[in-house]
């Protein structure tokens, strides 16, 4: 079992050990809860292969849209 200790910021170093075995890089966001009086479960958030794909989705559109098809949309809304 690996240990660390609280530093005066109530900072922890995540042991080595501990970081290869699940992974963890530098920067990535994790969770903290309480569960009892003195255990505490850290969980690392999923992280995602291309993650502009999850904000724009993957389909492709056309590269280039001509200026007259723009102005003809915005006129129908």
């Amino acid at each position: 079992m690996a240990r660390t200790k609280v530093t005066a910021k109530f900072q922890i170093t995540m042991p080595k050990e501990v970081r290869e075995k699940v992974g963890v890089r530098p920067g990535e966001v994790v969770t903290v809860e309480a569960l009892s009086g003195n255990e505490i479960l850290l969980r690392v958030y999923p992280r995602k292969a291309d993650p502009l794909s999850v904000l724009i989705g993957k389909r492709r559109g056309p590269l280039e849209v001509p200026v007259e098809e723009l102005e003809e949309k915005a006129e129908s809304r």
